[in-house]
């Protein structure tokens, strides 16, 4: 009999951020993995719309938007569907896992866990998940570390599965910076370049951008072709707030705030820079960062949060203190006086790739669901024979 996966959602494709791109990139690695079994696959996002789907990454038909119907959602990925194992891509879901495992006992329950939303006290349906659902998969060592620490979760049914860049991702070819925004934001090959690429939230105040920004006004003076390229869609409180500072500290031709970019022009922006740095606290893991290494782009971040493990623990990446301004400005030195070769960007794309493709994840994934599902054979079969 033909196995059901499900994966559940919040949000897949009507919104941009880590969690909905993780989101995306697990569905189509797990219809890859159930077509390739003969098994059945059904994505349902609680807060999507039919149209919102993107063919590229599953069939319509193994999708549907709900609309913020919360009933409807129920009954179909509970009753109707009846899962074999259901995948929760959100703890803000746990009440859907919760109904499963009283409906559906024989159905395992996987809970991904990323960063923010599961370093937080919680509440008691979420506390009564974590007893009962089979799996946590945690993107990052650092993220099942504060599983474990905070929710006294047994390392035991935690699974580090890091995230991977986006199958639809494009890698450069070559390392030329675009002309386009070179003409674009008045830069030219005499100017060193650093970049960010982060969501602007005035409730989020950990991504570091305020630190870079300082580093560029103490290091304009002695570095005077130094720009900072500051991308990412800002809420109008943040947006105030950044372009206040940047005004207030004298550096409205050395930043350059770009607002929200568009996926299709994600890679050349990589390639226009010479160093991604992004000295966050509370990433979970940050595909930023991979992103950036998957166009060659050297890449400073935090050392206290889950981008550890995009950079391999240092292999791929330099990691800081976030609080350290001094390490900050170190880094940002070593960029304007060694900038990145076309031969150095080549090897840290291909190291990127070879440990952060989407084969990897595949495996790895096709790994625990055949184990899970043979779990519930053998636990049948014990019911049976009982």
């Amino acid at each position: 009999m033909s196995k059901k996966v499900s994966l559940l959602s919040l949000h897949t494709f009507s919104v941009t951020g880590g969690i909905q791109k993780m989101t995306r990139i697990m569905a189509h690695s797990l219809y890859s993995i159930c077509k390739e079994q003969g098994w059945d696959f059904k994505l349902s996002s609680l807060y999507d719309i039919d149209d919102d789907h993107q063919e590229q990454y599953i069939p319509r038909k193994n999708y549907k938007g709900y609309q913020h119907s919360f009933v409807r959602f129920i009954a179909d990925t509970i009753f109707k569907e009846k899962p074999d194992i259901m995948i929760l891509t959100h703890v803000h879901l746990s009440v859907i896992g919760l109904l499963n495992i009283l409906i559906n006992p024989k159905c395992k329950i996987w809970l991904v866990a990323h960063g923010v939303e599961v370093w937080r006290p919680f509440n008691l349906q979420k506390r009564l998940l974590l007893k009962r659902c089979d799996k946590i998969i945690c993107v990052s060592s650092y993220t099942k570390q504060e599983m474990c620490r905070r929710h006294n979760v047994s390392p035991h049914f935690c699974e580090v599965v890091n995230n991977v860049i986006d199958p639809f991702f494009n890698p450069p070819a070559t390392f030329e910076r675009p002309h386009r925004l070179l003409y674009k934001y008045s830069i030219d090959a005499s100017h060193t370049i650093l970049f960010s690429l982060t969501r602007l939230a005035s409730s989020e105040k950990y991504k570091g951008h305020d630190n870079v920004i300082r580093a560029v006004s103490k290091l304009k003076n002695s570095y005077p072709n130094l720009r900072y390229v500051l991308a990412g869609k800002y809420d109008e409180m943040e947006g105030r707030r950044v372009k206040d500072m940047i005004t207030n500290l004298g550096v409205e031709k050395e930043v350059i705030m770009t607002g929200f970019i568009e996926d299709r022009d994600l890679t050349d922006h990589f390639l226009l820079a010479d160093l991604f740095v992004l000295p966050s606290k509370k990433e979970g893991f940050g595909i930023v960062f991979i992103e950036a290494l998957a166009c060659g782009l050297p890449v400073v971040c935090g050392n206290a949060d889950g981008s550890m493990d995009a950079i391999r623990n240092g292999e791929l990446g330099t990691a800081i203190n976030p609080d350290s301004e001094q390490e900050l400005e170190e880094e940002i030195i070593r960029a304007i006086n060694a900038r990145p070769s076309s031969q150095y960007r080549r090897h840290l794309q291909q190291q990127c790739l070879a440990h952060f493709g989407e084969t990897q994840y595949i495996n790895h994934l096709q790994q625990l669901l055949t184990i899970s599902l043979n779990n519930t054979i053998n636990t049948k079969s014990q019911v049976n024979n009982e």
